[in-house]
């Protein structure tokens, strides 16, 4: 349905609904493409406000409400996934897409005698009210349409879009056709696929075998990569979404940096930006690696590049910081990136799949906490980039309305020129609103002292004023992840119904970052056989069971049940080691291994 404004919006003019017909389509039915299948995931488990998406299309003076609806028809006629839907039989996901040949759509037009004083603001927040609601993927036409008047006379289209058929990127295609349609202008025959054949594609055999590819990469990084970017003491919260206020940093000193890193550099501003991002979030997290996920990265190819659908499937891109100076970091940023755009494509059931059998075998719970996505290419700007009474803005950062963040760090680059623009939203939980501005402020900074010379990676902290997460010494960094024993042995102690419970840290042999255990070779991720195992330092857990019939498999099952909802720094001992009652001194490690083990094991259906 559609949701005609914000309730603490009064209109003197009741809001009226056109019922838009269009025909002349083509009936088509197949499977449906690997992006929409991602999505209808999310659509189907998340809050409607967090997965539907908005945009606000300002309509030129002049132009009637007869010419909106006649450019909006054009473009359901035009664009297959808008005249898609997903049937499904209760309680199951959809596996096909229909597209209609004919149909109608509604229009909500809300006249007003004037608008409010800031009106694009306005407009956004209709659009954004929109989103409540879940779409009804089986039978709803894929836009809620608000048609905003003054007087009878258009001025905003607001809309909110189910993902499972636009990105931020077709909001953007669509924002630019519908005002070409507006001024009269014809457009081109289309060059991308729609989505029924684009799902052709991914099923052949190359693409089957490009999905093949990309999970062996993100299990490549699942199995090595830091299982959450900011472990940190003050991050220890409930895992659940926070509410986080939009930042937006507008700055022509960060524009003119970036234009002459890039120059200085050699490299396009895009992997400069990017290299810059992920050094000051690994800085900041204290991390000798960047995990972020890259959104709009998969528009690459041609055949999708102006496909109006959804390719929301994300590219991980995994960052080893571990280099002395930018410039370095620079030139292993464009290779790594590229690596992330080939994996982007996969079948998103068998990669939850995937990632739910690693953490369960290396006891940990991957957290998608960073995203970072530049949509500055895109062939028209997005939601709140039309303020070009600000394109003179030196340096200016304001604060925006909150939404709820279901990440730790989301960034979204509209601009790099004339002006630096980005917007982040960062969990209030591990970045205080000063935290935040000086957070960009320091992007900056970095960018404008590596348009002047090379900068070393050491210096960050003087160079940018971002200063590293602190974590006291009781926190160890082991299988690549930060970790907080007294934290395991908190929750660890939950999970078997408070027993006494010990954590230690251990050497080997019974555990290694990769996800195996004890020290025979093991496959790789891409097949091969690797070498024997290396010993590493694990945690090790000692529980007094008494007489309760629990078993190291118990005991890491009722661990794992917890940990997406513990909070920071927890990963699973990789051995539990079962005694009968606790030591007379229970904080002393030693103690506890004096005693006599009635079981011992991973837990993970391997005994050590």
């Amino acid at each position: 349905m559609n949701s005609p404004a914000p309730e603490d919006t009064v209109h003197p003019i009741p809001p009226r609904t056109l019922t838009v017909a269009y025909t002349g389509g083509e009936e088509r039915r197949g499977p449906i493409t690997m992006g929409q299948a991602n999505m209808i995931r999310c659509i189907l488990r998340d809050d409607p406000t967090h997965i539907n998406i908005h945009d606000v299309w300002p309509v030129p003076g002049g132009v009637t409400v007869e010419a909106v609806t006649d450019a909006l028809r054009a473009l359901a006629v035009r664009h297959e996934g808008l005249r898609t839907t997903f049937p499904h039989p209760p309680g199951a996901a959809p596996v096909d897409q229909v597209v209609a040949a004919e149909g109608t759509f509604t229009v909500t037009v809300l006249d007003h005698t004037e608008l409010p004083d800031d009106p694009a603001g306005y407009a956004e927040s209709v659009a954004r009210a929109a989103r409540a609601g879940r779409f009804a993927l089986g039978r709803e036409f894929p836009m809620r349409i608000t048609l905003l008047t003054v007087a009878g006379q258009p001025a905003y289209v607001a809309l909110a879009f189910s993902h499972a058929v636009a990105d931020g990127s077709a909001m953007a295609i669509l924002r630019e056709e519908f005002t070409e349609l507006l001024a009269g202008k014809e457009l081109p025959d289309l060059a991308s696929l729609p989505p029924v054949d684009l799902a052709a594609v991914e099923a052949s055999p190359a693409g089957l075998r490009k999905s093949e590819a990309s999970l062996r990469y993100w299990e490549r990084i699942i199995r090595t990569g830091p299982q959450e970017m900011f472990a940190e003491p003050r991050g220890r919260r409930p895992g659940t979404d926070e509410e986080a206020r939009q930042l937006t940093l507008r700055s022509r000193r960060g524009g003119r940096a970036l234009a002459r890193a890039a120059r200085r550099t050699g490299h396009p501003e895009a992997t400069v930006l990017m290299a810059a991002w992920c050094a000051l979030v690994a800085h900041r997290a204290g991390q000798e690696s960047c995990v972020t996920a890259v959104p709009s990265a998969n528009r690459f190819h041609a055949r999708v590049a102006r496909s109006v659908t959804t390719t929301s499937q994300d590219a991980l891109l995994h960052l080893d910081v571990r280099v002395e100076t930018f410039d370095a970091l620079v030139a292993r940023t464009w290779g790594a990136v590229l690596n992330a755009y080939r994996h982007s494509q996969f079948d998103s059931v068998r990669l939850w799949e995937m990632i739910g059998r690693v953490t369960a075998e290396r006891g940990s719970h991957f957290g998608r906490d960073v995203v970072f996505n530049d949509v500055s290419a895109l062939p028209a700007p997005l939601l709140g980039t039309e303020a070009e009474d600000r394109d003179g803005a030196e340096h200016e950062l304001t604060w925006g309305p909150p939404q709820a963040l279901p990440t730790r760090l989301l960034a979204f680059t509209y601009r790099t020129a004339p002006q630096l623009h980005i917007s982040l939203w960062a969990a209030p939980s591990l970045f205080t609103p000063e935290e935040a501005e000086g957070f960009l402020s320091g992007l900056v900074l970095l960018l404008e002292a590596a348009a002047a010379g090379d900068v070393a990676m050491d210096a960050l902290t003087e160079v940018t004023g971002v200063r590293p997460a602190e974590r006291g010494p009781d926190w160890l960094r082991l299988d690549g992840c930060w970790v907080s024993p007294d934290a395991v042995r908190e929750i660890l102690g939950r999970a078997v119904g408070g027993l006494p419970v010990h954590v230690a840290e251990e050497p080997g042999p019974y555990g290694t970052a990769d996800g195996t255990y004890g020290t025979e070779a093991t496959p790789d991720t891409d097949g091969t056989t690797g070498a024997a195992v290396n010993a590493e330092p694990h945690l090790t857990a000692y529980i007094a069971r008494g007489d309760t019939p629990l078993t190291p498999e118990e005991a890491h099952r009722a661990l794992m049940a917890l940990i997406p909802a513990a909070g920071s720094g927890v990963l699973a001992p990789r051995r539990y080691v079962l005694v009968t009652d606790p030591p007379a001194d229970p904080d002393r490690s030693d103690a506890w291994r004096w005693l006599k083990t009635i079981e011992e094991g991973t837990g993970r259906g391997r005994q050590v």
